[in-house]
């Protein structure tokens, strides 16, 4: 049996009309496959939920959170289903708890443990075309779970690898994966093919295509990707493993963030475990850091330690670090005008002078490095919130993503 799995996101099913539209685009993936649907909610109906229980209660229940936000895949669901059955076909939808796909029980975060098949697949061999709620499964204990914003895609790549699919498609409001972000350079280029690695470099670096834990549930299930427009008949980007790749740029792309902040501890006594002392209370307010680098005096008594957050967690990570008895510092300096902007790339590995490059292309532009780090496949650098566009620009130019 040749299974398709088509996933789509909130702005796909955003409107009636654009309902009616997805429901034409998947009855003609029925001429071909057995199809599974995965549906968002409608756009802005999960940001509506949230508000609303925010307003309940600052410290609104995990459990009842789930219970809440998982109802606008079951309205989404429903809609798509009753316009296929509309245009002939036989279809449901399908509740997490129906199939059932049994998570952990982490309320708001969870992973998806086991889907059970049995139900799907008599749905699909008596011709039905079932429509799976996305980003929701349920517990142990009988409770609906959700797993995480964004995870109606990991819902649809774990569908693919429990029902040995052979394509899984993300249909979203954008062509595919492009160079760059395209609002803020219209030279960016739709990436034709792409791989796991450095698809999920640029999710977790900034890129909106994708939640970086779909793309790891992907590369470890070895799951192709493709994501596509579901507004025009064009071909999209392919994410998948690196031996399928061939020609490739040194440079695949380039991302960049908006919402960090740069925190920096003057005059901290240079002694072992100090920054384990630092970092252990902001760790266990589940505040995340990314860039570190340090600074140490002459003498080597005293560091200068610089780090950043979101900007979402600066006033939590004031009032941690202020409280911190275990570490003794002369000034703690904040600055919420930063923005990372990271290169990323596999040819990098066997490319010497990269580094140099993307730094000479910023000093010729007069474009400061605040902080500095790397892995593997990517270097990232902070600088000035008000030169992105201008660093996107011209690191796009340097490593020739225009041609």
């Amino acid at each position: 049996m040749k299974i398709v799995v088509l996933k789509f996101g909130g702005t796909s099913v955003g409107t009636i009309d654009r309902i009616k539209k997805i429901a034409d685009l998947i009855t003609n993936y029925r001429k071909k496959y057995k199809v599974i649907v995965v549906s968002s909610a409608m756009s802005g109906a999960t940001n509506d939920l949230v508000k609303k229980s925010k307003n309940i209660s600052n410290n609104f229940s995990n459990v009842e959170y789930d219970a809440l936000v998982s109802s606008g895949e079951q309205v989404a669901c429903a809609l798509i289903a009753g316009r296929l059955i509309h245009k002939g076909y036989k279809s449901r939808s399908w509740m997490g708890w129906q199939i059932p796909i049994i998570t952990d029980n982490n309320h708001k975060y969870s992973k998806i443990n086991q889907i059970y098949k049995r139900n799907i697949i008599k749905y699909l061999k008596s011709g039905g075309i079932p429509i799976v709620t996305g980003f929701q499964g349920v517990s142990g204990e009988g409770r609906i779970t959700t797993i995480g914003r964004g995870g109606s895609d990991a819902s649809a790549i774990m569908l693919a690898k429990f029902f040995k699919a052979e394509r899984c498609i993300i249909y979203t409001d954008v062509e595919g994966v492009y160079t760059t972000d395209p609002k803020k350079l219209d030279k960016a280029k739709k990436i034709k093919v792409i791989s796991y690695e450095e698809m999920l470099e640029m999710a977790s670096l900034g890129a909106k295509v994708m939640q970086p834990v779909s793309i790891q549930d992907a590369r470890l299930s070895r799951i192709d990707i493709e994501v596509m427009s579901s507004f025009k008949n064009k071909s999209g980007t392919l994410i998948t493993k690196r031996k399928n790749i061939i020609n490739r740029n040194i440079i695949t792309g380039i991302s960049s963030t908006q919402n960090d902040a740069k925190v920096t501890l003057v005059g901290v006594k240079d002694k072992p475990g100090i920054a384990a002392s630092i970092f252990k209370p902001l760790s266990e307010s589940s505040i995340n850091v990314d860039m570190v680098v340090q600074n140490i005096s002459a003498d080597g008594k005293e560091t200068d330690l610089t780090f950043t957050i979101k900007n979402d967690d600066l006033t939590k990570t004031r009032k941690i670090t202020n409280s911190n008895k275990k570490i003794n510092f002369k000034k703690l300096l904040f600055d919420r005008n930063v923005s990372k902007v990271s290169i990323i790339g596999v040819g990098m590995i066997t490319t010497p002078g990269v580094t140099y490059r993307m730094f000479q292309a910023l000093a010729k532009h007069k474009i400061n490095i605040q902080v500095i780090s790397t892995s593997e496949i990517k270097i990232s650098v902070l600088i000035d919130k008000k030169n992105i566009k201008k660093a996107i620009s011209a690191l796009h130019k340097e490593f020739k993503l225009e041609a």
